[in-house]
């Protein structure tokens, strides 16, 4: 792995981008948007397993996150763009890896979790720029409960101010998410049955921070984005999207807002979209029990794709 830096699109920040090249011909590209409260380097494993396959793997800490901030009172705040500079900046790095390696080469888009929701603005604004995309640990939200979430977030920031972490927030975003979960150890349990993954995770300062209220503003603001109908539309039909998630996953409804996002492309006319549930996993199909399969099943989707020919 090697690591650069690369002008943010606020012109304040310099994102930390990861790179993970083969030891052999590079058949395609993989970049990755990460979710909420983790980091690029977290993906290390998955994305030495592709290099095996001739994917080279990149991704950048989002604003707000890992080797991103400035400092420390940076974790959890996108400043003042919010989800727009945070899809740009994944395009800056679309255009870094492009002008590094070649635009011949196939490339393909994975977000997971609030990297999904990311993702997902990246298709309706720059998806003619690439070859396929990857939807992992995606979400819907209903219009009332993001009204209910933007309500909560004003009425913080108008008391606290845009940096204030708020608890309540945090109560209300997560509280739910280890309800069907027997044998509770820890907080994050609904990440993975992995019990020394999420052990890493709890103890890794990188993950351990709470979102300000603009990280949530700026969370909400990417789903209702999403979400609008006319949005919806500007995803090109002929990309090819591969959408996976656990039968498990709360962010998902355990499978429920999964299906409701899928069959909402197919609806606009999305030709060449795939779903995948995986039985018993959780959130982060990456680092699940059964993440060889998930590997598999990824890598094997992207080079069918990288020789695909219409």
């Amino acid at each position: 792995m090697k690591e650069v830096y690369i002008p943010s699109i606020n012109n304040r920040n310099q994102l930390h981008v990861a790179i993970w090249e083969p030891q052999r011909e590079t058949k395609a590209i993989l970049q990755i948007s990460h979710g909420m409260v983790e980091y690029i380097v977290r993906y290390d494993d998955f994305a030495k397993h592709l290099n095996q396959q001739g994917i080279l793997v990149i991704g950048n800490d989002h604003l707000g996150h890992g080797q991103s901030v400035l400092d420390e009172s940076e974790f959890g705040y996108f400043g003042k763009e919010k989800g727009s500079a945070v899809v740009d900046d994944l395009y800056e790095v679309t255009k870094y890896a492009k002008k590094q390696y070649g635009e011949n080469i196939p490339y393909f888009l994975m977000g997971h979790s609030m990297g999904s929701f990311m993702a997902r603005r990246y298709l309706m604004t720059y998806g003619e720029k690439i070859t396929g995309a990857i939807i992992s640990g995606t979400g819907y939200k209903t219009a009332p409960v993001l009204a209910v979430a933007f309500f909560f977030t004003a009425v913080t920031k108008l008391f606290h101010g845009e940096r204030y972490r708020s608890p309540f927030m945090k109560w209300l975003v997560f509280h739910t998410y280890n309800r069907k979960i027997a044998d509770v150890k820890t907080k994050n349990d609904w990440l993975t049955r992995d019990a020394a993954v999420v052990a890493a995770y709890n103890e890794n300062p990188y993950c351990k921070f709470s979102f300000t209220v603009n990280g949530y503003e700026t969370l909400f603001g990417a789903i209702k984005y999403i979400q609008k109908q006319n949005n919806w539309e500007e995803t090109p039909k002929q990309l090819p999207i591969l959408m996976i998630a656990g039968e498990e996953d709360p962010v998902g409804s355990y499978g429920k807002d999964v299906k409701k996002v899928y069959k909402k492309y197919q609806q606009l006319g999305c030709n060449h979209i795939e779903l995948k549930l995986y039985q018993d996993d959780r959130h982060e199909l990456v680092n699940e029990l059964d993440r060889e399969v998930v590997y598999a099943d990824i890598s094997q989707w992207i080079l069918r794709w990288s020789s695909y020919k219409a």
